[in-house]
């Protein structure tokens, strides 16, 4: 496996992968948005024959990101391949001089089993919660932010 991007030549390969994943992206309207997004944000992919996984970033400040959307293609869920994309991903982060990465999610108070799993992911990956937002994105769809310490940025930043 190796790893691509940042590009944002790859909105084909991310609508793909989160098209096989149907229960964490079934919102026709938010995909497409998602896809037009890996247009306009750095987009990575994990590459295994073919792109099996993608995040994209977005920049706030000059130290903080955000984990815009993630996805891994659903042949290969629970195979490492988010966790090693990731990691790869942090570590473009930090040389760009990022020291905080956040993401939001669907928040533990709306009953998802696939959110529960994606929170799941990122607690393994070092993130923490740091506040609920009830209805940023929809009264129904309750917000969870969490973020993550990358350290401090390096002089060369």
């Amino acid at each position: 496996m190796n790893f691509v991007g940042p590009s944002n030549t790859v909105a084909d390969d991310c609508e793909r992968i989160l098209r096989s994943v149907q229960q964490w992206f079934g919102i026709e309207e938010s995909l497409l948005e998602y896809v037009a997004d890996s247009r306009r944000y750095p987009t990575f992919l994990a590459v295994d024959g073919e792109p099996i996984a993608f995040v994209t970033v977005r920049q706030h400040f000059p130290q903080a990101w955000e984990v815009h959307c993630v996805a891994v293609h659903a042949t290969r869920r629970n195979s490492g391949v988010g966790k090693a994309l990731h990691q790869h991903v942090e570590a473009w982060l930090k040389a760009q001089g990022a020291s905080v990465l956040q993401v939001k999610t669907l928040s533990a108070s709306h009953p998802s089993s696939e959110y529960a799993q994606t929170r799941g992911f990122y607690a393994h990956m070092g993130y923490v919660p740091l506040e609920e937002f009830p209805t940023l994105w929809d009264p129904d769809l309750p917000v969870l932010q969490l973020v993550k310490w990358l350290g401090a940025p390096s002089s060369a930043a």
